[in-house]
């Protein structure tokens, strides 16, 4: 179909799903082009059966699980609930970062599946909840602010499962929630799926491919590339080295993540890194207070919206800026003040307040000497120098070297400061 008539059938189709109550603003379905243009190319762009596919996804997302996919993204955090790192240790499946065209990576870890080590620490049905809304926060999540990130609409992923350790005996453990699992992806998110590469595809892959792409829709298996072991350059054409992670050929090993349990598991974080339990992305700027807000009623939906991206990562650095400014502090050398007679004194322990400094500059005569009379107004510490009002209330501001020079140069004109060796002279 011609790109003109494309555009004609998506805005029919946005028309007859707002006239039958399918398209509602509210609706975390999605409302947008990028979200119909899915249902429209998973349906050859025939609007009959692309409009039956909408009201069965949109039913679905209505009853699921007897609550409703919405209920559900209130009662399970995909990205933080209790038993998520039990989970991946067993069922290893998350999103990290993107590809070089802004594509989330979805990455499966199917060498690790156990599910009988899984369901020791989660029950089947609490499991598969946890499965569909991370289903879902590909959706309501991390398509939208990979889309803020790059500028551009993204609309699908790029999916990569490895497959080392992995035999038939966890295949047909896996089997039939595995089938479930793709049903629901091509049912209810349709079209999210890009690219998808195997990678360390043992010998007997074979033969489980031969089961698994009858379950897979014609579009869907065309996009799968299978790759042996030497996989490693091909995935580095597509991503960059520091956004894929270590374990597979690049070089992220999210390092500076913190949320995630710090062992992981019994070879949790050894086998698979951090960058399995990390969630790093776009998605996750700002994510705490966006969640919060939506639960709260405060926000429509939780997606990161336009513009957000610049004042969530500008809020968070100001946020960390004091640990880096404490850690400068106590990099700085001590603050020496020398006179013009070549004494010089550090004013490291001595207290008073600007109150008192600027009495004693209306009321006495300083003359140089040996020692600077009326210093007691200055507190040094870690380098930096306090002072307070007794007239004020509030907390003490510390002063930079710069600040301090100035105060102590009004004071006493013939003092000269000192600094990482260097001798400045007024």
């Amino acid at each position: 179909m011609a790109p003109k008539d494309q555009e004609a059938t998506l805005k029919q189709f946005r028309e007859e799903l707002t006239k039958e109550g399918l398209l509602n603003e509210n609706d975390c379905i999605g409302t947008d082009d990028a979200t119909l243009l899915r249902f429209l190319r998973a349906r050859q762009f025939n609007l009959k059966n692309a409009k039956v596919m909408w009201k069965n996804c949109y039913d679905w997302r209505k009853n699921a699980e007897g609550v409703g996919i919405d209920e559900l993204y209130r009662r399970i955090d995909p990205f933080d609930y209790p038993e998520r790192n039990h989970v991946f240790q067993f069922w290893p499946l998350f999103f990290h970062k993107t590809d070089k065209k802004g594509r989330p990576l979805n990455i499966h870890h199917f060498g690790r599946i156990n599910v009988a080590e899984l369901y020791k620490g989660i029950s089947p049905e609490r499991f598969w909840q946890a499965f569909l809304v991370n289903a879902d926060s590909l959706t309501r999540e991390v398509l939208p602010a990979t889309a803020v990130a790059a500028g551009k609409p993204i609309d699908g992923t790029f999916v990569i499962v490895d497959l080392k350790g992995f035999g038939t005996g966890q295949f047909w453990q896996m089997k039939s929630l595995a089938r479930g699992a793709f049903q629901v992806s091509q049912d209810y998110f349709p079209e999210t799926m890009a690219q998808l590469a195997i990678v360390n595809a043992p010998s007997s892959f074979t033969a489980i491919w031969s089961v698994m792409r009858p379950w897979l829709a014609k579009e869907t298996a065309a996009k799968v590339s299978v790759l042996g072991a030497n996989y490693q350059k091909a995935l580095l054409e597509l991503v960059d080295a520091e956004n894929l992670p270590e374990t597979l050929g690049g070089t992220c090993t999210c390092a500076e993540c913190t949320n995630i349990t710090p062992d992981g598991g019994e070879g949790g974080v050894a086998e698979m890194g951090r960058c399995a339990f990390s969630s790093a992305g776009p998605w996750m700027v700002g994510r705490a207070e966006r969640r919060a807000a939506w639960l709260a009623g405060e926000r429509k939906c939780i997606a990161l919206e336009p513009g957000e991206l610049e004042k969530f990562a500008a809020a968070e650095k100001r946020a960390t800026q004091p640990e880096a400014d404490e850690k400068a502090v106590e990099a700085r050398p001590p603050l020496i003040m020398e006179d013009s007679h070549g004494n010089e004194e550090r004013f490291e322990d001595a207290k008073s307040s600007l109150g008192e400094a600027s009495a004693e500059e209306s009321s006495e005569d300083v003359s140089p000497g040996p020692s600077t009379p009326g210093v007691e107004s200055v507190q040094e510490q870690l380098g930096e120098v306090q002072i307070k009002s007794d007239n004020d209330e509030s907390p003490a501001r510390q002063l930079s070297h710069t600040e301090a020079a100035a105060v102590m140069e009004q004071k006493h004109p013939e003092t000269r400061l000192v600094e990482n060796g260097d001798l400045h002279a007024n």
